[in-house]
């Protein structure tokens, strides 16, 4: 007799998620025990490192990933990765198991409410009305977490997976295709605007397809700017024509974009402010068109036209269509805070990003998390091919390392590496056991200064006194190495120098993850 446990695993298999993120709860023993061989088990120690490391998988893989959590507190504590994942438009099937069906009723021990645990962060939550609807309720989530890129939820209760399956009509199609043409006739609006612009600037965002937006960037011969708080570099940042972040305040945005009448943001939101300033996002007399295949972004977008198609279609169509325009001048990307040898003292984070960036490969994998170093990193590290720049576009934390863990799994011969400061790799530490465990060669920069410095700036920039200690007593060399995982500590330039020509000539090779304790002080010219 054929169960609803092997149906749902002849679905998994047709979408390709045969890897099994996951930290296992009781509700999920019958699912878990005795799995096929041809199903990968991958433990993370914390629900929020399960869904990290699905992230990063998803990622590198470019298609959707399997995590699976436990009822109530699994979701919960994975909760703040879901957001994050769905922000960051990263398609998952999350199954969360519950408490057995046939008591479920008496909300017996581990009975949860789970439908709206997560909020709206889930792009499709459901729970089967029947257990014979859960394969059919597993693929509808891998296509709407593909079609709406993010995060799709089913609840299962345990004893489903025992029950018959015979016969079944599933609730889903076997296949989705998703035509991404787009009609010149549609797209005559822009290529109106585009044309007559006097000046113009792209803004390139996470959602834009490197290929045809350089293609189009180079036909309209203007400067592309990265949005703010973007999940991936949307253009190349060592290309002529890249000019920088664009600013996270309205003041300085008005005044970097004021030179140009037509702005087209392409995959990027219009546009990602912290903190609140007051004031217009441009300046009257500049037009605004965004190009994005995400519906909300579109529709909160303060623009003058928005094209809801896939950007890579469009730009690939606006490229053979727009006139092609004289070159005009390219804004530089603003200029390094110090990054010079220090002199007896602790290191600056701009001088290891410096060091780092010397030594880089080109198709490495960068995951940051260090927001105190944000700007040098952005300035000092470009992005030179589409995964050289990955980060949470939410802004919580905890995303780059179990991410960094999920990404080398998905790519096991690219390069991967995290730079992290300490206050983040604290939220994800768990990771670093899973990385030990399963022998994933990524590199784990931690740049340790033993605060929160935005948290400081963000008081002092207040006026008055912060409440929260430093926290210099965390040692992360002994936590990680406590996890299995290899790591040393750094505090000064040769040793930095030695750590980085050991190590990064062979990341693409490696096979045990190294995490480098990185003491840096807090740079007094550093603003957030």
């Amino acid at each position: 007799m054929s169960t609803v446990r092997d149906a749902a695993f002849a679905v998994l298999r047709r979408h390709g998620l045969t890897t099994i993120f996951c930290n296992p709860g009781s509700t999920e023993v019958s699912l878990l025990t005795d799995l096929p061989d041809d199903l990968r088990f991958v433990l993370a120690l914390h629900e929020g490192s399960v869904v990290g490391m699905a992230t990063g998988w998803a990622i590198g893989h470019a298609a959707p990933a399997l995590a699976v959590l436990h009822t109530t507190a699994g979701l919960g504590n994975a909760v703040g990765a879901i957001a994050t994942a769905r922000v960051n438009r990263v398609p998952l099937v999350v199954l969360v198991g519950q408490q057995d069906r046939r008591h479920l009723a008496l909300e017996p021990f581990l009975a949860g409410r789970l439908d709206g645990l997560a909020g709206e962060y889930p792009v499709w939550t459901h729970q089967p009305v029947r257990a014979q609807d859960v394969p059919g309720a597993l693929a509808r989530a891998c296509h709407e977490a593909v079609t709406r890129r993010g995060p799709a939820l089913v609840v299962v209760p345990m004893d489903d997976w025992a029950a018959p399956y015979e016969d079944e009509t599933p609730a889903a199609p076997a296949r989705v295709l998703r035509p991404a043409a787009v009609p010149d006739d549609s797209l005559a609006p822009l290529v109106e605007l585009l044309a007559g612009a006097r000046s113009l600037a792209i803004v390139a965002g996470a959602g834009a397809s490197w290929g045809p937006l350089v293609a189009l960037a180079e036909r309209l011969a203007c400067p592309v700017f990265q949005e703010s708080f973007g999940a991936l570099a949307g253009f190349p940042q060592d290309h002529p024509q890249y000019a920088g972040v664009l600013p996270a305040d309205r003041g300085r945005l008005r005044t970097t974009l004021a030179p140009y009448d037509v702005v087209l943001a392409v995959g990027a939101p219009v546009f990602r402010q912290s903190p609140y300033a007051p004031g217009p996002l441009v300046e009257p007399g500049t037009t605004v068109a965004v190009v994005t295949d995400d519906p909300a972004e579109a529709h909160r977008s303060p623009a003058a036209l928005a094209v809801l198609a896939p950007p890579g279609a469009v730009c690939e169509r606006l490229a053979a269509l727009v006139p092609a325009r004289p070159p005009g001048p390219v804004p530089s990307p603003p200029g390094l805070l110090d990054a010079g040898v220090p002199a007896g003292g602790p290191l600056r984070a701009a001088y290891v990003l410096r060091e780092l960036a010397r030594r880089l490969p080109r198709d490495v994998v960068l995951l940051e998390e260090t927001p105190s170093s944000r700007p040098d990193l952005h300035r000092l590290v470009p992005a030179r091919n589409p995964l050289g720049f990955v980060s949470a576009a939410m802004g919580g934390l905890g995303f780059a390392v179990p991410a960094a863990v999920g990404v080398r799994m998905a790519l096991p011969t690219r390069p991967v590496v995290a730079v992290v400061g300490d206050g983040s790799a604290l939220y994800g530490v768990h990771a670093l056991w899973s990385a030990a465990h399963y022998r994933v060669g990524a590199l784990f920069v931690v740049l340790a200064n033993g605060r929160y410095a935005v948290m400081d700036r963000l008081a002092d920039r207040q006026g008055g006194k912060a409440p929260w200690p430093p926290f210099t007593e965390v040692d992360m060399t002994t936590l990680a190495r406590s996890l299995g995982c290899p790591a040393r500590r750094v505090d000064g330039p040769a040793e930095l120098a030695a750590a980085f020509d050991e190590v990064i000539p062979s990341l693409a090779a490696r096979e045990e993850p190294l995490l480098l304790d990185v003491a840096v002080t807090v740079d007094p010219d550093f603003q957030p």
